[in-house]
């Protein structure tokens, strides 16, 4: 049986290029940084949200062409890297293969919040599962009040912020069964339950997000139908509001981002145009300090759907796909030091 590609499912028909500059007219001067490479992931995979738990870097599911035909490219894979010695090694599988689906640490436990699964016919069927990694494998904990995917995740106070992506409307099987929402769920490990909190300013899907001195910034996404965004929102926990700062310099979709004190980094992502597309090369080095973006040392191989992990001085840069939607499916981890 012929096997269909990411980029062949309907996606790309929604999606347009918005590849264009924001209202600033110049960039600052470059910022520093440097690239070099780690070891390589077992499996090449992309539309993963990995993160570091307990010393070691994660990754769980994902689409991949390295899977069983069965599968129809999702990955039920976890994988996880020890940075001391710098190897790879496999954790438990998850229940049942899934993309999009956010790891978050606790710094206690290992959560896997939503994502998409095969289901009701078609294969992007967004889930509401919450799933926690105990030591006899993964087990479903609790459920959302509605199915949020391609979203971003934080944690404050040992509780989990879910802001953004997409949710189902009256079908939930395929890609454009899926809408974008702006709702902002906060899940409290302890009590198993989930409240709503103030919605982020504008709804949006495939953004990126980071923490610095306790404030969530939430950076870059597309509209289904709209293109990509510059837009970037900050979120106070004290205060339960959202204000806007500094868009970014370029509109960027799919990407990753990750902070190191007072800076934050953003991290590739793709357009698309009519019969055409493309991933971006550049990385984005923001100045909480001054709310400014400076230009950063590009990404020596650009990848979108990828993960950014800060593990001390470094920002680990995981998997992705060189190609706009699923082709170029990579197994590559960069490191970037500021």
């Amino acid at each position: 049986m012929k096997r269909r590609s990411v980029s062949q499912w309907s996606r790309r028909r929604f999606l347009q290029s918005t590849a264009a500059l924001s209202a600033c007219a110049c960039l600052p001067a470059r910022a520093g940084g440097a690239w070099t490479t780690a070891a390589e992931l077992p499996l090449r995979v992309q539309e993963i949200y990995p993160c570091l738990h307990e010393g070691l870097l994660w990754v769980a599911g994902g689409f991949s062409p390295d899977v069983p035909a069965a599968q129809q490219d999702i990955s039920d894979s976890v994988v996880r890297f020890d940075i001391d010695n710098g190897r790879w090694s496999n954790g438990p599988s998850l229940p049942e293969p899934r993309h999009h689906g956010f790891l978050v640490s606790t710094g206690r436990d290992l959560f896997l919040f939503g994502g998409f699964v095969a289901a009701n016919g078609g294969r992007w069927s967004s889930s509401r599962d919450v799933m926690m990694l105990a030591d006899d494998g993964w087990s479903l904990v609790a459920t959302l009040p509605a199915a949020q995917s391609e979203t971003v995740a934080a944690v404050n106070g040992a509780r989990v912020h879910l802001a953004g992506g997409r949710s189902p409307g009256r079908e939930n099987a395929n890609w454009g069964d899926q809408r974008d929402v702006a709702t902002h769920q906060v899940f409290d490990p302890e009590t198993g339950r989930t409240a709503t909190l103030a919605p982020l300013p504008k709804a949006r899907n495939s953004a990126a997000s980071f923490l610095i001195d306790g404030k969530w910034h939430v950076v870059g996404g597309r509209n289904v139908g709209g293109g990509n965004s510059a837009r970037h929102d900050v979120y106070d926990f004290e205060d339960d509001t959202w204000r806007q700062a500094a868009p970014l310099p370029q509109a960027q979709g799919g990407l990753a981002a990750a902070s190191i004190g007072n800076r934050g980094y953003v991290f590739g992502g793709e357009y698309f145009s009519p019969g055409d597309g493309g991933v971006y090369a550049e990385v984005w080095d923001y100045d909480a300090d001054a709310d400014r973006w400076h230009e950063a040392p590009a990404m020596p191989v650009p990848r979108h759907g990828l993960g950014a992990v800060t593990v001390g001085d470094d920002i680990y840069v995981v998997a992705g796909a060189t190609s706009p939607g699923g082709v170029g499916t990579s197994n590559r981890m960069s490191v970037f030091t500021p």
